[in-house]
């Protein structure tokens, strides 16, 4: 089952967004850990963020971009909210009466191991600098484009399949 079809049935299906949930745990988790240096805040913006994607999966239109790229930008509109207030917002656990993570070594010990550059670097070098570009440093695909010199959706399609081989890499390490 494709990513926008378990983000369909999660609004009934509490199951489906669980598996969502654990296909991109790693690839949230390291978007994290790659900003804020620190375990224990890192679980805890990805379990907003997930709080936050599984509220907003019923809003959810894939329009051709991956779901990654979605769950991605929520993370930084998080991330982002997280700094601005200097903490982290657990508004969406609150409202699904989710408990906060409890970090244990095993969580800890997998979160240690993820580092994005490390992952990004064995992309090729195009696709690299397009997800990047485009997910970590929130680039428009417009001013990707112009500065590597092709279409976007050249950009388009180094982002996609860069994050595909990005969450093939994450699950076989897993």
């Amino acid at each position: 089952m494709d990513d926008d079809e378990l983000l369909a049935r999660s609004v009934h299906d509490p199951a489906a967004f669980g598996t969502f949930y654990e296909r991109h745990e790693r690839l949230v988790l390291g978007y994290f850990v790659g900003r804020v240096r620190d375990s224990e805040l890192a679980a805890d913006l990805a379990a907003e963020t997930f709080a936050t994607a599984l509220l907003a999966a019923r809003k959810y239109r894939g329009d051709g971009a991956p779901a990654s790229a979605w769950l991605l930008g929520i993370a930084r509109h998080v991330l982002l909210g997280s700094v601005r207030k200097a903490r982290v917002q657990d508004r969406a656990r609150r409202r699904l009466g989710m408990e906060p993570i409890v970090l244990d070594d095993a969580l800890l010990e997998r979160i240690a191991r993820i580092d994005m550059e490390t992952l990004l670097a064995r992309l090729g070098p195009d696709q690299a600098e397009a997800v990047r570009a485009r997910v970590l440093d929130d680039e428009d695909y417009g001013v990707i484009a112009a500065r590597l010199r092709c279409s976007e959706s050249v950009v388009r399609q180094r982002v996609s399949r860069g994050l595909a081989r990005l969450r093939t890499m994450v699950e076989e390490e897993a």
